[in-house]
């Protein structure tokens, strides 16, 4: 006679079905990939390289103390420092607040006109102030934009006051 098959004494993979194949798999996303995204951001500082170009996280690169009246060069993490004269892309939404013309040659890069800035006032190091080559203006454009050019690194001051940390020489603007 057979004996009854005893529920407990199954192989896990006897008693997995698809759903909780499914469950246990979303489940581990939820839980791994937020902690993934924190390890990768530390590692990286939001730097990584495509093709000839290397594409900045404009949050990361702006999230650090600076005093905004003495702050100095070596106040810039040195992984941004490097940045220095090389050819980068940045996201992030166009600001002219001198202009009203569809077109610009000068504009501020920052990654979010609307979110930027929660623990206060704007800071400088939140602001990077892009010329277009010489010559040549690119559209304005609202919402997020994807900017491609030299960046410049280094603490510029005038009137006693940090006047920009990144300055970048436009190539190319596209939306």
């Amino acid at each position: 006679m057979l004996q009854p098959r005893n529920p407990w004494r199954q192989t896990i993979r006897q008693r997995m079905t698809w759903q909780t194949a499914l469950t246990i798999a979303a489940a581990a996303f939820v839980l791994f990939y937020p902690i993934y995204c924190v390890l990768e951001a530390a590692i990286t500082h939001g730097i990584h390289r495509r093709g000839d170009v290397l594409v900045v996280d404009m949050k990361a690169m702006s999230d650090f103390n600076l005093d905004q009246a003495n702050g100095q060069t070596g106040d810039i993490p040195v992984y941004y420092r490097n940045l220095d004269g090389k050819r980068i892309e940045l996201a992030g939404e166009m600001w002219a607040p001198d202009s009203a013309a569809a077109d610009v040659s000068k504009f501020q890069l920052v990654y979010s006109i609307a979110n930027c800035c929660f623990a206060g006032p704007p800071k400088v190091q939140h602001f990077v102030k892009a010329t277009v080559v010489p010559g040549h203006s690119v559209d304005y454009y609202q919402g997020v934009v994807n900017v491609v050019g030299t960046l410049h690194v280094g603490v510029e001051r005038s009137d006693g006051q940090v006047q920009s940390v990144y300055r970048m020489d436009v190539e190319k603007v596209e939306p």
